[in-house]
């Protein structure tokens, strides 16, 4: 599995969490605000409609006589006087029904506006009103013009007849209806919008609620890449514990930095002292002495190595280093020229100002001196320094001579420690091994190629800003 796989999934934000559950609350709020509201509003106005359809069915009895022979007949003058009543379908409507014995409907008085239709009466509503007298029943049914009607039935007894009469008055349901819906859409858009415009709100809060840590971030990127050595600046109150324990943190890096390089220093003192007077001491011409002589410059050799490694990796762990090439560079070729001034060597620097190496100035004067050594040391007549940004802002120093160069096989072997591809020229063989490590250590690499001088290309790929 790839490294890339590996990975965990980075979570959410502080800020998306809480915002995706500041929608979620709001759609909880406005779906369930806008039903409970209008459902409130529908009972209301149904409650409304059905104390109007009450008060048509106590009317209704004052308008009814009962004949000797238990006929049912109105007395008009006692109608209810609305004149929906009169106007045919027109959404208004009341009957008085004489049930038989067998509980069918009798003879019915009904309003003009039923017409002479049927009667828009459910059975199951007349049945419930029978079955307990004096109690009003409600319910829904579909009106003689197809409308939707709130209906009312009452059964009630009369003196000189031995069976119940239904009263009844309905209602067209559109002026409810047509009200709970338009309040349905109102509220629906007066809470979607302060739902929107709460949740803006909320946005903008946590932009600037959270945008201390945005500088805070920004502050420790500078930190990384050496612009600035600690957390100062005015941050609230909230952030400044974090600031506070970053910054001991640094200083903690800082002093164990320190720390190491002096016990290396001290190290490097201790070792070279007497491998020093061992030499000194093997003058003579034994075989002894020169075995002594080669074994302490080896030792040497060794111990500088490993010095110089431990000393890029204290560097390598400090925060905020960073290092201008060019001056470098520059400074290691004026040196140059006039060491190798006697075989007419130039070394030449073309790098632009603004390059900028995350490195410490010391481990980057040992990698490109020991490069720009080498080049001289097998050039023809020219050494070239530049230096190119490539991708994710990193940095390629590259060394060319116009020397003989090296073979695609050699170059690999030219890299291990202690190798020297010409037992004739001065040195330990352990240079380009001391710049593969360092620059290593600082997260980058080394490379041999084919120069376009014709010798070869030494590049140093480090991390820029």
């Amino acid at each position: 599995m790839s490294d890339t796989a590996q990975q965990a999934k980075p979570s959410l934000s502080l800020s998306r969490r809480l915002f995706l559950g500041a929608i979620v609350w709001s759609l909880i709020v406005v779906v369930g605000g806008v039903i409970a509201m209008t459902a409130a509003y529908r009972t209301q106005t149904v409650r409304i409609l059905q104390q109007e359809l009450d008060s048509t069915l106590v009317t209704l009895p004052r308008a009814l006589e009962i004949l000797p022979d238990g006929r049912v007949v109105d007395i008009p003058e006692r109608l209810p006087s609305d004149s929906r009543f009169q106007l045919p379908l027109s959404g208004r409507y009341w009957a008085m029904i004489a049930i038989q014995e067998d509980g069918s409907f009798g003879n019915d008085i009904r309003s003009q506006s039923v017409w002479d239709g049927p009667l828009p009466l459910p059975r199951g509503l007349a049945d419930a009103a029978l079955a307990q007298p004096g109690e009003t029943q409600y319910g829904n049914t579909d009106g003689p013009n197809d409308e939707r009607l709130r209906v009312s039935v009452r059964s009630i007894t009369v003196p000189n007849r031995d069976n119940p009469i239904l009263l009844m008055a309905a209602a067209d349901r559109a002026v409810t209806d047509d009200g709970a819906n338009q309040l349905r859409l109102i509220l629906l858009v007066a809470m979607a919008t302060l739902a929107g415009g709460t949740l803006l709100a909320l946005w903008i809060g946590l932009r600037m609620a959270l945008r201390p840590f945005d500088r805070v971030q920004a502050h420790i990127a500078e930190i990384s890449e050496g612009l600035r050595a600690r957390l100062d600046g005015d941050y609230p109150a909230e952030v400044v514990p974090l600031t506070d324990e970053l910054n001991k943190l640094l200083d903690s890096n800082r002093k164990i930095v320190e720390r190491s390089q002096t016990h290396v220093g001290n190290l490097a003192h201790a070792l070279k002292t007497p491998l020093a007077v061992l030499r000194n001491e093997a003058t003579g011409d034994t075989g002894l002495d020169d075995v002594v002589r080669r074994q302490t410059e080896s030792m040497r050799a060794n111990v500088e190595h490993y010095l110089k490694r431990a000393q890029a990796a204290a560097r390598s762990e400090a925060l905020g280093v960073r290092t201008e090439i060019a001056p470098v560079a520059a400074g290691l070729a004026r040196l140059l020229n006039r060491l190798f001034e006697s075989r007419n060597i130039t070394v030449a620097t073309e790098i632009a100002a603004d390059r900028v190496a995350r490195i410490e100035q010391q481990d980057l004067e040992e990698m490109l001196g020991n490069l720009m050594e080498n080049a001289c040391k097998w050039a023809n007549s020219r050494v070239e320094v530049s230096c190119s940004r490539g991708q994710n802002g990193l940095m390629h120093i590259h060394i060319d001579d116009d020397g003989k160069g090296l073979a695609p096989e050699a170059r690999e072997a030219a890299l291990q420690r202690g190798v020297r591809l010409d037992e004739t020229a001065p040195g330990t063989g352990l240079g380009l091994s001391i710049v593969a490590d360092i620059s290593e250590m600082n997260g980058g690499r080394l490379d041999l190629s084919e120069s376009p001088l014709g010798g070869l290309r030494a590049t140093i790929t480090l991390r820029g800003q």
